[in-house]
């Protein structure tokens, strides 16, 4: 190799090194509506009642035909269809409570830039929630994995 191609190629080398250890995702941030699909993390925040899920981090996770809503991470999944089309995203869970009567859980989420806001409820709670993606996405993103 002539001394300019090695000048050149290691140009490019450090070039490469350069973005692949940037501290930063190397694509751009995508807005939420824009793509919805994956792991969103946020803590509720209790706006009135009681007995609200405020203590630790909830997840949203949308896949293609399907997503989830889990208030603190604990055992109670709430389950719904998304709609990207529409930008309608719903999830809920019906359980019966000690008079076997219906004791709904819901969940609705809206994207709003990079995040989602979303509004969780019960019978006895209402909070809110900023969803955002969890840290490990810059991984994700620069490999283009999802």
């Amino acid at each position: 190799m002539t001394p300019a191609r090695l000048k050149a190629l290691g140009l490019l080398s450090t070039l490469f090194l350069a973005g692949v250890a940037a501290p930063h995702p190397v694509r751009a941030e995508e807005s939420a509506a824009e793509d919805p699909y994956g792991d969103w993390i946020g803590t509720l925040v209790r706006d009135q009642g009681t007995d609200c899920p405020t203590e630790g981090t909830s997840l949203m996770q949308i896949q293609d035909g399907r997503m989830i809503f889990v208030p603190e991470t604990g055992t109670l999944v709430l389950r719904g269809v998304p709609d990207k089309a529409r930008q309608h995203y719903h999830a809920q869970l019906v359980l019966q409570d000690a008079r076997k009567q219906p004791l709904p859980l819901v969940f609705e989420a809206h994207p709003n830039g990079a995040v989602f806001e979303g509004v969780y409820g019960t019978p006895n709670c209402r909070a809110h929630v900023t969803l955002h993606r969890p840290q490990s996405r810059s991984w994700k993103n620069f490999m283009g994995e999802d």
